[in-house]
């Protein structure tokens, strides 16, 4: 189904995606949700079976989902250039934010170990259960994917590296392959995304080219600013699931090499959910904080460039080809194993890093379980559970 109504051009996308990145709480999910409310039910940029075909497709993909659904809709409206306008404005807000969070800890010299900011590290543990919980039930509903999902966790726990997040992910593919049906999904409408095979190509030479050379040209050249821009696109390129699943990856390309520190990691991470918009966007936080130059605002928006560029190249390199790769069926069977062990990436991530570094004491354990409580049970938005944890935080600090 093709653009039914709405804006043409960039600066009116950007204008409408800047409104729902200031607005848009509640993560990957809740996005797509507004999503679906904006431009299905209001804009009626597409039917609602075009719609849950773009999501299937940004799921299959590596990287935030939101944010792909996003720059697939604004090149639907506007091309190229509509794709690139829906992202900056979806992610300014949220990004902006944690900037000015992050200078803010510094000029105002902020511990990290501060009650408040320890109450925001204490919120991510409630968050990252969350997530395993409600993923588990949906990427895990039988025996075997709920087994693939301990499995990835065990591995991940006893290679706490990077090689061992993609041994589990690779077994979950190929135990997808082999061992799972594809999933059964309608034909696509016919929508036009104006994106050329040729542009398509294009976007696939650049994601593959710049993952294979940014290794080699980072240690030939020993530059800083290439090693962070190689860190954060290299995450980009490999986080499946969106949003939660990029904490345990950029832990080992921040945290490990001394760039930062656990503590103001997980503080920032708390932060993170205080904001609107993508959860990508912590990218910003920790170019910002980093130890080495380039660090501050130019760190930060090194570091967020960096972690989305993989996201833009591999939504416009499948949007022509969307067809082809749904029916491929042994992908789809892959995919769904690949979420399982997305689940047990969480799980591990939950204890190490996020549990050892939390978790200090009995009140800690009671802050968490609050969280978890009002998050889960009582629905409340993550913004409210940020502050009520943030203040639990200074109060426990104060007794």
């Amino acid at each position: 189904m093709g653009p039914v109504s709405g804006p043409s051009s960039a600066s009116e996308v950007f204008w409408i995606f800047a409104r729902l990145g200031c607005t848009s709480f509640g993560g990957p999910i809740a996005h797509l949700g507004y999503f679906r409310h904006e431009f299905v039910d209001k804009r009626k940029w597409l039917d609602d079976a075009a719609y849950a075909d773009l999501v299937a497709l940004c799921n299959f993909l590596p990287g935030p989902a939101s944010s792909q659904a996003g720059i697939a809709l604004g090149t639907l409206k506007a091309g190229l250039p509509g794709g690139f306008a829906a992202w900056l404005g979806f992610t300014l807000p949220s990004a902006i934010a944690l900037l000015l969070f992050a200078q803010g800890m510094e000029y105002f010299s902020l511990s990290a170990n501060a009650g408040w900011i320890h109450g925001l590290k204490l919120v991510a543990v409630a968050v990252i259960a969350q997530a395993v919980w409600g993923m588990g039930k949906t990427l895990c509903p039988d025996r075997l994917r709920a087994s693939l999902a301990i499995a990835a966790a065990l591995i991940v726990l006893a290679w706490p590296t990077a090689s061992g997040q993609l041994l589990a992910i690779g077994l979950g593919g190929i135990v997808g392959w082999l061992c799972l049906q594809p999933v059964a999904l309608h034909r696509p409408e016919a929508t036009r995304f104006g994106v050329s095979k040729t542009a398509a190509t294009v976007s696939w030479v650049l994601f593959f080219g710049l993952l294979i050379a940014l290794p080699a040209l980072r240690q030939l050249s020993g530059n800083q600013a290439l090693a962070v821009f190689d860190s954060f696109y290299r995450t980009g390129s490999l986080v499946y699931g969106g949003g939660h699943v990029v904490l345990p990856l950029l832990r080992n390309e921040t945290v490990l090499p001394g760039w930062v520190s656990d503590d103001v990691f997980l503080a920032g991470y708390g932060a993170a959910q205080a904001v609107p918009g993508p959860l990508f966007t912590f990218a910003a936080y920790l170019g910002s904080v980093m130890s080495a130059s380039p660090n501050g605002l130019a760190g930060g928006v090194l570091a967020l460039a960096a972690i989305f560029l993989p996201a833009y190249l591999l939504i416009v390199g499948s949007l022509p080809f969307w067809e082809a790769l749904r029916e491929n069926r042994a992908v789809q069977s892959a995919l769904r194993g690949v979420g399982a062990a997305v689940v047990g990436l969480l799980l591990a991530a939950l204890y190490d890093p996020v549990w050892t570094s939390s978790i200090r004491s009995a009140g800690d354990l009671a802050v968490a379980l609050v969280a978890f409580g009002l998050l889960m049970f009582w629905k409340w938005p993550p913004v409210w559970v940020v502050a009520v944890s943030a203040s639990l935080g200074g109060l426990k600090s104060l007794l």
